[in-house]
């Protein structure tokens, strides 16, 4: 496959026109990290943005900052750090998930994936952080949607309809975040041996309370080292953290006993909880399923009904992340379970020759579907970009 690396927004435009006039489909990626996400790519020339590369603006005061598309994310997160500031929805780091190591994710992956950790039950998905794009169409036209603040975004949201969608309507150059300063400090209470329906009631009680629960997950026995873990997670001002932990443990007595994790302990967990690591180095297909939170539990049953799975819930129960033999069967049964509880399945990983069978990724039905495909034919009308990722 010709790869392609242009170095400017302008060279991009001009690419994808003589794209869209030769109706030359085009593979679109950032640095490689999630390019064995979805069905493999219908095209013979690939484009990435690693060239378009940097921090356009970065306004602390204002928790403002913006970076061109094939920005390593690792960048952006350093000059975040260095003034006590971080992108609030928490996004992992899927490489080691997804074996693509060493590649480096980007500002534009990132978007592209609407990727978002643990604290997105608190503080929102990417897309909530994401205030203004630049992009290339599929007929190579330059768009522009939002700007450096909230007020920005009028009409309709295009800065929003980027985020999650993998590159299939338009071609990152720059996105521009909203930030929020990092907690002074944080810690996490932990309880052991609960079954997953205890566990997500426990959780839902958590992010129920006047405690500022920021993050809930929980790990069953086969994935916990043969021990159940459940852990809500408190953060910001050391004055308040003591309190808050005290009656939130206080409140949750009825479940039992429960544990408090160092800083450093605390950190260590959720790093594990964004990278998706309980899956990590296991055999298999793994799965992405949202579902509400009171159909967790009910749904985390009907998945091991299904056979040799093994999961893990974050979210409160509101995802849950899914290993499973790579079948067709399971994979129907997998989608299925999650439909009849009022889910979405989203397959994340597996091997190249399954991605390109019949079975589709996270595939939409119905009315959604057809709304899907109007905005796909006014942003791509010839198809070119990313052509049957989504299948």
């Amino acid at each position: 496959m010709t790869m392609l690396s242009p170095a400017s927004e302008a060279e991009i435009s001009g690419i994808v026109a003589e794209a869209f006039r030769s109706k030359i489909p085009l593979a679109v990626t950032g640095g490689g990290s999630k390019a064995g996400i979805g069905r493999p790519v219908e095209a013979t020339s690939a484009l990435t943005t690693q060239s378009l590369s940097g921090i356009t603006l970065y306004e602390p005061a204002e928790m403002v900052i913006g970076a061109k598309a094939g920005t390593p994310l690792s960048e952006l997160t350093a000059a975040l750090d260095a003034k006590g500031q971080m992108l609030p929805f928490e996004p992992g780091d899927w490489r080691n998930l997804l074996d693509t190591a060493p590649t480096e994710p980007t500002v534009g992956g990132l978007v592209a994936a609407n990727l978002s950790g643990p604290r997105r039950i608190t503080a929102g998905a990417c897309r909530d952080s994401l205030i203004g794009v630049r992009f290339v169409n599929g007929k190579g036209e330059t768009i522009k949607s939002g700007g450096r603040v909230m007020k920005n975004v009028t009409g309709y949201d295009l800065t929003k309809l980027m985020a999650g969608s993998w590159g299939t309507l338009g071609i990152l150059t720059e996105a521009i975040f909203k930030v929020l300063p990092k907690p002074e400090a944080s810690t996490s209470l932990i309880w052991q041996g609960l079954d997953d329906e205890r566990a997500v009631a426990l959780m839902s009680a958590g992010l129920g309370s006047p405690f500022e629960v920021s993050a809930a997950a929980h790990v069953p026995a086969d994935l916990a080292s043969g021990t159940a873990l459940t852990v809500l997670r408190l953060e910001n001002f050391k004055s308040s953290i003591a309190y808050r932990r005290d009656e939130l443990g206080a409140l949750l007595k009825r479940f039992g006993e429960h544990a408090v994790l160092s800083q450093e302990d605390c950190r260590s967990f959720w790093f594990d909880i964004a990278d998706v690591a309980p899956l990590v180095q296991q055999d298999g297909m793994v799965w992405r399923l949202s579902v509400a939170p009171s159909r967790a539990a009910a749904l985390g049953a009907s998945l091991r009904w299904l056979g040799e799975v093994k999961l893990f819930y974050d979210w409160g129960g509101g995802l849950i992340w899914l290993l499973a033999p790579e079948t067709a069967e399971l994979a129907r049964a997998i989608v299925s379970a999650a439909r009849a509880e009022g889910g979405h399945a989203l397959l994340i990983k597996a091997s190249a020759d399954f991605r390109a069978g019949a079975f589709g990724f996270g595939a939409q039905e119905g009315p959604l579907a057809a709304l899907s495909a109007r905005v796909k034919q006014v942003f791509d009308p010839a198809n070119i970009l990313n052509t049957g990722r989504l299948g």
